[in-house]
């Protein structure tokens, strides 16, 4: 690298620096979702973030999967947790103590890159003391869990950390194979007993027509999400989903200042696969809803994907656990709508009177239909 190549790269640091300090005493400011500002933890300063949407261009997948982008590379650096293998992109000069995912303290500098740039984030929007009071409230109405867990429990750190998601777009053209049924009806004469008496009936039986019919089936689709994370429990984070993806602004390092960033476990190929998974679906219901019969079955769909565009984009998370009983429970509140999905202690006698008390409505139903 030149000398003038340095210069460049330490000018470009030092404004990355200074765009992140405190006007008025130099300390490093965070994100503050509740006024969506940059705010200095020191002296309660307050800078305005600019949020721009200029960066909503898609990226050709092909030459995503081609050309290695290492421009995140001058900002982050990885480290990665020996516990649970999630790997967190932090700022260059800062160091991690615990794993947000797991809450192991056995973090290492990994030497993978930070790999694609994200292009998108969903800044934060519930503060802290919210993303706890929703807790709180949610671990409150747990009808089936132990009646001492409300006053009982011990609250794990709580963390704020951008969750990676993909986004795709293609154009989809589509060739089916399907059968198409058609009802008619046939009279069979059959032998019944009545009184012990054989007796000639008549009834009106269905049966199906198949014919083979072959056709094709285009449909463009939009900003297909799929979730670039192993590390956050599939079920949990489907919980507390959607995203208002409408509020996605350009992604800049303030937003993700003070915050943790996940590097993508899912690289862009697999999350392609994931991205049709989900495409082939709405073509396969999108073919049945053409086609006319009685029954249609498909047998066959090739499907040609065309102009494949992609975004890596940031969505907000807070991530934590609670102890009771000494078990660990772990549980995630929207970063943006505040809606909350965890895990929680259930109680058997509180489960076991419940089917008992159904037991006996329904018994006392039955009881009065054989009476009256």
């Amino acid at each position: 690298m030149t000398e003038g190549q340095l210069d460049v790269l330490e000018s470009k640091k030092q404004e990355e620096t200074e765009v992140l300090s405190c006007d008025n005493c130099g300390g490093n400011t965070v994100f503050d979702p509740a006024t969506g500002s940059m705010k200095c933890p020191f002296c309660g300063t307050e800078n305005a973030i600019e949020a721009t949407h200029h960066n909503v261009m898609e990226l050709d997948f092909n030459e995503g999967l081609e050309q290695e982008d290492v421009s995140w590379n001058k900002e982050k650096r990885v480290f990665r947790c020996d516990g649970c293998g999630a790997e967190t992109v932090l700022d260059r000069d800062a160091d991690a103590d615990f794993c947000s995912f797991c809450g192991s303290s056995h973090i290492a500098k990994s030497d993978n890159r930070p790999g694609i740039k994200p292009s998108l984030v969903v800044p934060f929007k519930v503060p802290q003391e919210e993303a706890v009071a929703k807790f709180k409230t949610w671990i409150g109405k747990r009808y089936f869990a132990p009646s001492k867990l409300k006053n009982s429990y011990e609250l794990d750190r709580l963390s704020g950390a951008y969750i990676p998601y993909w986004t795709f777009d293609s154009h989809t053209d589509s060739t089916y194979t399907v059968r198409i049924g058609t009802y008619y009806y046939v009279t069979v004469t059959k032998t019944v007993y009545e009184d012990g008496k054989p007796k000639q009936v008549t009834e009106q039986v269905r049966k199906i027509r198949w014919r083979t019919q072959h056709g094709r089936y285009s449909e463009f689709f939009d900003d297909v999400l799929v979730k670039a994370s192993r590390n956050v429990a599939s079920g949990l984070i489907g919980n507390v989903e959607p995203f208002q993806l409408n509020h996605l602004v350009d992604y800049k390092t303030e937003y993700v200042s003070g915050f943790l960033a996940e590097r993508y476990s899912i690289p862009l190929k697999a999350g392609w696969e994931d991205a049709k998974s989900i495409m082939d679906v709405e073509i396969r219901g999108g073919i049945l809803s053409q086609e006319y019969g009685d029954e249609v079955q498909i047998i066959s769909v090739s499907t040609n994907y065309k102009e494949i565009t992609y975004k890596h984009i940031l969505l907000p998370l807070w991530i934590s656990s609670f102890r009771f009983n000494q078990k660990i429970y772990r549980f995630l509140v929207n970063g943006q709508t505040g809606k909350v999905s965890g895990q929680a202690p259930i109680s058997f006698w509180k489960v076991s009177f419940t089917v008992l008390a159904v037991l006996a409505v329904v018994a006392v139903v039955l009881y009065f239909f054989d009476v009256y």
